[in-house]
């Protein structure tokens, strides 16, 4: 089970200023140019040692975010610097709050790797992933689902089929689509119901059979489907919204 939908644990020292802060900066508490407050400061807001508060603070930094400078402090990094392939950076921009700009560049991401993906999962998926898939496909039309649920299953469906491309690279943008399919969860949080649940399974049982065909643009396609209507979707639930 992934993060998002498993029950809430305690969190590390560590793991908490990573996050508090890590989202203060993308969510423009801390303006890009701007110094953080000094070790001390910090240290006393998270209540937390000075090492956890520096290890931390590497941690930020390996994600583009801060960059430390002798004598003159932690300084927020251009958001370009920003690594935008990092689950925990997209996490916080979807809690931080996105517009349908930024959806569309998440989609034009998706639409250059995940299709692509379905390609090479047409070409080298054994009969074993291919047999996995359906049944992730199928039992994404379950009438029981909640609308978390079928999110938890669409999830698993697009990280199994990543694996299934038998490209290690592919594999390791899964962190990337996590975040992007949770974000999108959050966002629209809306009852699914049996007509949608019947379309999201149709889809993704699409992809399989093109899969289980070896046609690597039926795969590409079909799935350029299923990420095009689910743009679609959300932004009209997000102009529904105001």
């Amino acid at each position: 089970m992934w993060p998002f939908f498993q029950p809430p644990r305690k969190r590390t020292s560590h793991r908490l200023v990573v996050e508090e802060l890590g989202q203060a900066v993308v969510a423009g508490e801390f303006a890009v140019g701007a110094i953080l407050p000094g070790d001390v400061e910090l240290a006393a807001r998270f209540n937390v040692s000075r090492t956890v508060l520096r290890e931390a603070m590497k941690t930020l930094a390996a994600k583009g975010l801060v960059v430390a400078r002798a004598r003159i402090g932690t300084r927020v990094m251009p958001r370009a610097s920003w690594n935008l392939f990092d689950g925990d950076v997209l996490t916080w921009h979807f809690r931080a709050g996105v517009d349908e700009e930024f959806l569309r560049h998440v989609t034009e991401v998706r639409l250059a790797l995940e299709p692509y993906a379905a390609g090479l999962a047409a070409r080298r998926a054994t009969d074993a992933d291919i047999s996995h898939m359906m049944r992730l496909a199928v039992a994404m039309g379950d009438a029981g689902h909640s609308a978390q649920t079928l999110a938890r299953a669409d999830l698993e469906f697009h990280l199994r089929l990543l694996e299934a491309s038998l490209n290690p690279f592919m594999q390791t943008v899964g962190s990337l689509i996590e975040a992007a399919l949770m974000g999108v969860f959050r966002l629209s949080n809306a009852a699914a119901d049996g007509a949608e649940i019947d379309r999201v399974a149709v889809a993704h049982i699409r992809i399989v059979e093109e899969i289980r065909l070896r046609n690597e643009e039926g795969a590409r396609s079909a799935m350029e489907h299923v990420i095009g209507v689910g743009q679609q979707q959300l932004i009209a639930h997000l102009r529904a919204r105001g």
